[in-house]
Parts: C-alpha cells; structure tokens; sequence
C-alpha cells in the first residue's frame, strides 16, 4: 500500500471486501462514507495531528457536521479504490474538504491495482485522474463529497476554537 501526500492531495488505498458489499454485488452507499472517515483520518495522521493525542493533550476532537455526497459508478467486490482527501478551508472553528473515491483500473494477472471487475465497469475514463498524485491514468470517478469537520470540547461536544498549532498544520495543507 502507497500513501501518497502533497500539498494538495492524500491518496489512501482502500480494497473492497464482502463486508462493503450489499445485496446487489456492489459497495452499499454508507460506506463510501467509512472510506472517506478512514482517509481523513490518515490525513490527519500525515500532518501530526493523531485523534487520540488530540483528545488526552487538548481536549477536543473533530466531528462530522455534513456531509454531501454525489454517487456516479459502483465499485464491487475486490475493486481497488483510491481515496483521495483535500482541503477546501479551514476556519477557525471548522473545516471544510472534498473527498473522492476512485475506480482503479485492472492489472493484468498477478499485479497489484484493480481489482478483477475493476474493467467491467460502465462509464467513460476521466482525465481529470490524470492530474491527480497517487490517482493512476484510466481511472474512473465513482463518488465524491464535501465533508465539515468541526473541533469540538471532547467532554461537552461544544464547538471550539482550534488550538493554534491545529489550525496552522490544517492551512498548510491547503
């Protein structure tokens, strides 16, 4: 697994298990929602900034306040995703980033990026793949949404100011 941060983009790899899946063979919509929460949390992670630590140092933690999602594609089982995170804006109290899920594309037996349905999939290739790091050429856009996280007193659930250092490393990676 690569993990890929630039000062725009983090990328997180995410596979598709049988657990992703709903009656229909494909990816049950809540769950894009679990793989955004996961590439957040990495992202966090690569700007130092460790939930826990936050939560016993500081005294407060992020919550989702919204979140709108746009599905296109399904992914399937076994499909390897790319989980991409970027932020939008950070205010003083809450932040704003928009997420996408994409489609790797298959690899021939024996590689490692899509997943065997991964070609099968209906829909044109978007270029705009091409652009993104950590995005391979061919692959295709399946969901995409803006999440507000907001910093929250972890023992009320009041908003609060971000604390400085917080705030400073959340600006830096935009």
């Amino acid at each position: 697994m690569q993990i890929n941060n630039s000062a725009t983009y983090f990328t997180f790899p995410v596979r598709v298990y049988w657990e992703d899946t709903d009656a229909g063979g494909i990816v049950f919509y809540a769950n894009y929602l679990k793989f955004f929460e996961r590439a957040r949390t990495e992202w966090l992670r690569s700007l130092g900034l460790h939930q826990h630590a936050l939560k016993e140092q500081q005294g407060g933690m992020f919550v989702v306040t919204e979140a709108c999602m746009r599905y296109l594609l399904p992914a399937r089982l076994d499909d390897m995703l790319c989980i991409t995170a970027r932020m939008g804006h950070a205010g003083k109290v809450q932040c704003q980033l928009h997420q996408q899920a994409w489609l790797l594309p298959a690899t021939p037996p024996g590689g490692t990026s899509g997943g065997p349905q991964a070609s099968a999939h209906a829909g044109q290739l978007d270029p705009r793949a091409d652009a993104l790091p950590g995005v391979a050429p061919g692959a295709r856009l399946l969901c995409e949404g803006d999440v507000h996280i907001a910093w929250v007193d972890a023992q009320h659930l009041r908003p609060r100011r971000l604390p400085p250092a917080v705030l400073q490393a959340l600006q830096a990676a935009s």
